[in-house]
């Protein structure tokens, strides 16, 4: 007599044998409703989300003002495409983003429906406003599965046997301090990296060939690695140099992850065009190119955007996720939310030597896992059966770096201090027992 399988187990069963292998699971997390900051699973299981949908629900699952927005919406039409007739929340939506995060002077806003659509429109909008083609990106950078944004990404699990790639796309070390300080200050690490690019421009790629860099100031699947703020702001002075367009990827960092609208906002560098997604439309798809007006408008009639940029139901979901987010204060949680978290790793970390880094900006907040706390041995192994140990205690975790030896934490902004402490103690419970 076998053993009956639970409906979460025939669901994941039938996804197997439907769903194509390549398409990611991180976990086996099921789910049939979500509000706030939990996951109702297919056998009724309350699970408390530390995922987020992958940052996408910073504003909680669900909030009554999106559903209501969406509701009325899709009573009035769902789709005209908005390169046949204009609509209003299609621009309603385009002024507030600009009101909002201004890019240094008068800025304008394309919504598109994904994060990965967004950069690639970003890197045509710089070719067209530069006349160039060269673009500069980053190891660890993860910008997206489309070719354009595969090519810029850095992780080779994430793309075998799948080019040629776009041509003329260079890469450069991200600004690690953690993994490349080597006992240097800050200060000195930047100097150093900074001096790289100057090498850079005599080796690989010259500057005055190079439309635009493109960087997350906190990378995401990258591991949270957060560059320093000299380092960006001396990245900012050489694309200045050298006519070169700077291109923010706020994707998953933008909409209070960061205890602030944006990432960048803590940096004080303004960038020339910037990527968003996520977290803009509290679940449905949309997303945005911003950029300075005059660079904005140099993207010839029809080169970029398509069929379905700015859904009118998802851009009614974006506007109302605003308005929530402003009402919530959910900058304010941001900053509540990661503070919190840092103060649980960082106890974490004084405990036990597997764990070499407690890192992020914010709630957008990791640890990493290494061989005797030596940043250059990770251990994947201790990461990922803590993930698997959290999941069987009903909390949704999620890893992430280049050498999956990272857990991150993207839970909803609007968790209650109860809830995000019951988390904490499950992965400090289980990690306790791991390293036991």
């Amino acid at each position: 007599m076998t053993d009956q399988l639970t409906k979460s187990q025939e669901l994941i069963a039938r996804r197997k044998a439907a769903v194509p292998n390549g398409v990611g699971m991180f976990n086996h997390a099921t789910a049939v409703r979500a509000s706030g900051a939990t996951i109702i699973d297919e056998d009724g299981h309350e699970l408390i989300d530390f995922a987020g949908g992958i940052g996408v629900v910073n504003a909680g699952h669900c909030p009554p003002p999106v559903v209501k927005a969406i509701q009325e919406q899709a009573a009035k039409f769902l789709h005209v495409s908005f390169n046949v007739a204009s609509y209003e929340p299609y621009i309603a939506l385009c002024e507030r983003l600009n009101a909002l995060l201004p890019h240094g002077g008068p800025t304008k806003t394309l919504l598109v429906s994904t994060g990965a659509e967004a950069v690639e429109n970003a890197i045509k909008i710089a070719r067209q406003a530069t006349k160039r083609q060269g673009v500069l990106c980053f190891t660890d950078a993860f910008h997206g599965r489309t070719l354009m944004a595969m090519t810029l990404t850095s992780k080779v699990a994430y793309k075998p046997d799948c080019g040629p790639y776009a041509p003329e796309v260079y890469r450069t070390r991200f600004p690690n301090f953690y993994r490349h300080g080597a006992g240097r200050s800050e200060a000195q690490f930047v100097k150093a990296e900074l001096d790289a690019l100057e090498v850079l421009g005599h080796n690989t790629i010259d500057p005055g060939q190079l439309a635009c860099v493109i960087i997350e100031l906190v990378q995401g699947e990258g591991g949270f690695n957060v560059a320093p703020k000299g380092y960006v702001q001396g990245l900012r002075k050489w694309c200045d140099q050298h006519g070169i367009l700077l291109i923010f990827d706020e994707i998953q960092s933008g909409f209070g992850r960061t205890g602030a609208w944006s990432s960048f906002e803590h940096f004080g560098v303004t960038p020339d065009l910037s990527t968003w997604a996520k977290s803009l439309g509290s679940g449905l798809p949309i997303a945005a190119v911003m950029g300075k007006a005059s660079i904005m408008d140099s993207a010839a009639p029809s080169s970029i955007g398509g069929t379905y940029i700015g859904s009118p139901v998802s851009c009614a979901a974006a506007l109302a996720t605003i308005d929530y987010m402003v009402e919530i204060d959910i900058n304010a949680k941001g900053r509540h939310v990661g503070a919190a978290i840092r103060k649980r790793f960082e106890k974490m970390k004084a405990k036990h030597a597997c764990i070499g880094d407690v890192r992020g900006l914010g709630a957008m907040m990791a640890m990493e896992f290494v061989v005797d706390r030596d940043p250059l041995r990770p251990d994947a192994d201790t990461c990922t059966e803590l993930m698997n140990a959290c999941a069987k205690r009903d909390l949704i975790v999620i890893t992430a770096g280049t050498e999956k030896n990272v857990i991150r934490v993207l839970c909803p902004l609007v968790i209650s201090d109860e809830l995000l402490n019951k988390g904490l103690d499950i992965i400090e419970e289980e990690l306790e027992k791991i390293c036991a």
